[in-house]
């Protein structure tokens, strides 16, 4: 199995549900450690090199490849966010076309943002895509893998939601604003967030690997999502904080990157996605309410 882009928490989370399958994973970084969990190869997600090897015989790939969306979008910053998604697929997409024995599925990451600023409307996998960056950063994402020549491959796209997780991602920061009798809602706290516990994303990979029939586009998020209102007084409940008043907009506007080194985007926007398909095709969430979701990964914290 061949994790581009894995050495990351979600793709480290996957290799290790991997490894308890007794499944060879390599993983393709930009800097490889010598002392990794797992076998890692280096590449730079643009070029060709002696890394199109380890795609020869392997069973399916896996692209977590992008840089981080958890930064001021500057138009610098926008550049590299959207650069480093496109070219890690072309790159692939070419040793893929390389190789004798190509994998047979690959499994291409991108996000419910792909919905842009939704409000409150339920988005399933045929809505609309929207009209901001980070949704033009995911359609962009998904036309370039879509329109690969790749002939007989498995194509599967996760539109992942807020992946949440106790060490990684965007639970902690929103954790230490809980703690600090800070974590009021952002805004007016009407914005959706489509959130997804980090072991109900490796188990989805995982049907997603190993299921022939599952192919095209899924959104990956837990059937629950909570406007952020909903999502902050649930986190206050779980850490035992009391009620905290809201971030203005116009606060989170100002503050969110000299505080938090982000975009405030990434706060006052949201989507209400729905994973439609992955439920029809009878995946069972381990972890559908939010409440329960955040004790699994608070309650030893």
């Amino acid at each position: 199995m061949i994790l581009a882009g894995g050495s990351g928490f979600l793709g480290q989370a996957l290799a290790r549900r991997l490894a308890k399958e007794s499944r060879d994973v390599v993983v393709l970084s930009r800097r490889p450690r010598a002392d990794a969990a797992f076998r890692e190869v280096a590449w730079d997600g643009v070029n060709g090199g002696a890394w199109t090897a380890e795609l020869e015989g392997a069973a399916a790939l896996v692209n977590f490849t992008g840089r981080s969306i958890n930064c001021v979008h500057t138009p610098e910053n926008r550049r590299a966010i959207l650069g480093s998604r496109v070219h890690a697929v072309r790159a692939l997409a070419q040793a893929w076309a390389q190789v004798a024995n190509p994998p047979a599925v690959w499994l291409q990451c991108s996000a419910t943002g792909y919905y842009g600023d939704a409000g409150d409307q339920p988005c399933d996998e045929s809505a609309p895509a929207g009209a901001d960056f980070l949704s033009e950063v995911c359609q962009r994402w998904e036309e370039a893998f879509a329109t690969a020549k790749l002939p007989g491959l498995r194509r599967v796209v996760l539109r992942l939601g807020v992946v949440l997780d106790a060490e990684h991602g965007a639970l902690p920061p929103l954790a230490r604003l809980v703690r600090r009798y800070a974590g009021g809602a952002a805004g007016n706290g009407r914005q959706f967030m489509s959130w997804v516990h980090r072991d109900d994303v490796t188990t989805a990979m995982l049907a997603a690997l190993t299921r022939g029939d599952l192919t095209g586009t899924y959104n990956l998020c837990a059937p629950a999502p909570v406007p952020n209102a909903e999502f902050m007084g649930a986190l206050r409940g779980v850490l035992g904080r009391p009620w905290s008043p809201p971030a203005p907009a116009f606060a989170v506007r100002l503050m969110a990157g000299p505080l938090l080194g982000v975009d405030p985007a990434l706060a006052l926007h949201g989507q209400r996605a729905l994973p439609r398909r992955l439920q029809a095709a009878g995946f069972a969430f381990a972890h559908p309410e939010l409440g329960e979701a955040l004790r699994d990964l608070l309650s030893a914290k």
